[in-house]
């Protein structure tokens, strides 16, 4: 198995909202990384499976904004 990294580009559209200051966080996963640089916090993303809406996971403001833009669908 490769250790190489390769680029892919993702499939489908992704379901994210702000997230909200001093909300409840229990069951959104946030990664280690992002707790040592201080997150949650404003600015950061919560994503959702689009198929398990309970598997919700926190993306941090700088990563969203250069990796993701609108698509102007709701759902």
């Amino acid at each position: 198995m490769s250790t190489t990294f390769h680029p892919y580009r993702r499939k489908v559209v992704g379901f994210y909202r702000p997230y909200i200051p001093g909300e409840d966080m229990t069951g959104i996963s946030v990664g280690d990384v992002d707790r040592v640089n201080g997150s949650p916090k404003a600015g950061d993303m919560i994503g959702r499976d689009p198929q398990d809406h309970s598997d919700q996971w926190l993306v941090n403001k700088t990563y969203f904004e250069t990796n993701f833009e609108p698509t102007g669908t709701v759902k």
